[in-house]
């Protein structure tokens, strides 16, 4: 079949909930895919961020070419050893939390959401968000997301949920009430920008909830796994959540999510008060595993952070050059452009001549590449992107 074949088959049978770039891949290794015509594109956003250490990593494979052939499936009946080696590696390089495995970011949040209730006893129920955050499509996760355009259509919602500007001490303050059973915040938007959290609003959210009794939930969905240069990106504020919860690059290509809470905390989630037929499955666990060994056994994290100081200063020179830069941000490999007018022409642009970036919020330009990324694939991305900047064609 050729490209166009394809895509009439999408026609036909597939629901078309997504807008697809009109490229089909049949092959990723590393930061470059490979499309039904063999041309190559270079990958700076790889998986929506879900293949963090890159396309096909060779350890990933091997974990499961061994793994498919000896068990792909258990229900939770009973005990796998790849989802207990999991989730003491998270433990141990988290908060020493305990884990409760799934298969998304948005089944992770809606655990920790669940979980929240459930340890309030019925005495709280509200949360508090952000404004342009995102948090899943699941219907709790889609109304914690702090953007109606996600809402759309789906009204009403679930009840309890109050949304603050990001990073707004004040508003953040006043939103608290003897109601409120926790707050869900990412430590970088992600979707809505990447724009970071100060360390300053993480420890006021931190000693917010811990005069209220209430809980602080982070999602980690895009920047947990060593994306920005730390395990977690709450480990650059020196903070402790109460939960946190993880996908994307947790599995390598696999889909998995994960809830982490302290164990006073898990320990409200009993037997028969939630579940996940396929989450922790031996597939999926044997994927992290390898995803944590490969991070530390290539040093990946210092790779995040060198690869990443160093994308970003590549990226700031371009201001120079195009006046439809306004700035640079982020933290390790999770990085912005913002943009003075919409950026989707460019991203078109990009992905004609070869690279594939992302634009989020219309004049958002997300630069997200792996963490084996290295200097000389920043060096031929930022070439292809400044030459479509200057370009007739947008």
């Amino acid at each position: 079949m050729n490209t166009q074949e394809v895509i009439d088959l999408f026609g036909q049978y597939v629901i078309g909930n997504y807008g697809r770039l009109p490229k089909v891949i049949v092959k990723g290794q590393g930061s470059v895919m490979t499309d039904l015509e063999g041309n190559e594109i270079l990958d700076m956003f790889p998986g929506w961020a879900v293949s963090g250490i890159g396309h096909c990593h060779p350890k990933v494979v091997e974990a499961i070419q061994k793994q498919v052939a000896e068990l792909i499936h258990m229900d939770n009946t009973f005990y796998t050893l790849p989802q207990g080696r999991l989730a003491k590696l998270l433990s141990e390089r988290a908060f020493g939390g305990q884990c409760f495995f799934c298969n998304s970011g948005a089944e992770a949040n809606e655990a920790a959401l669940k979980l929240a209730r459930k340890y309030a006893g019925g005495k709280k129920y509200k949360f508090i968000t952000t404004e342009k955050s995102f948090h899943g499509r699941t219907f709790a996760a889609v109304t914690a997301t702090g953007q109606p355009k996600y809402h759309d259509g789906f009204l009403p919602l679930v009840p309890g949920f109050e949304y603050v500007p990001f990073n707004d001490i004040d508003a953040l303050t006043e939103a608290f009430s003897d109601e409120t059973a926790a707050v869900l915040v990412e430590p970088i938007q992600g979707e809505g920008g990447i724009h970071p959290a100060s360390a300053e609003y993480l420890h006021t959210i931190r000693d917010l909830c811990d005069q209220s009794g209430a809980l602080m939930i982070l999602d980690e969905v895009q920047t947990g796994m060593g994306r920005t240069g730390q395990w977690f990106a709450y480990q650059h504020a020196d903070v402790i959540p109460d939960m946190m919860t993880l996908a994307k690059a947790l599995g390598g290509g696999t889909a998995i999510g994960a809830m982490m809470a302290r164990p006073e905390i898990a320990a409200a989630l009993v037997p028969g008060t939630h579940a996940s037929t396929f989450g922790g499955n031996p597939l999926a666990c044997a994927a992290g595993i390898a995803v944590i060994e490969a991070i530390e056994e290539e040093h990946l994290l210092e790779n995040a952070r060198t690869q990443g100081e160093y994308a970003q200063r590549k990226l700031r020179e371009l201001k120079d050059k195009h006046s439809i830069i306004d700035h640079v941000r982020g933290v390790g490999l999770m990085i912005g452009l913002q943009l003075t007018e919409p950026g989707a022409a460019i991203v078109s642009g990009c992905l004609q001549k070869g690279l594939r970036i992302n634009c989020t919020q219309d004049t958002v330009l997300r630069f997200m590449p792996s963490m084996t990324v290295t200097a000389e694939e920043i060096d031929r991305a930022v070439s292809i992107l400044d030459e479509v900047l200057g370009g007739e064609e947008r």
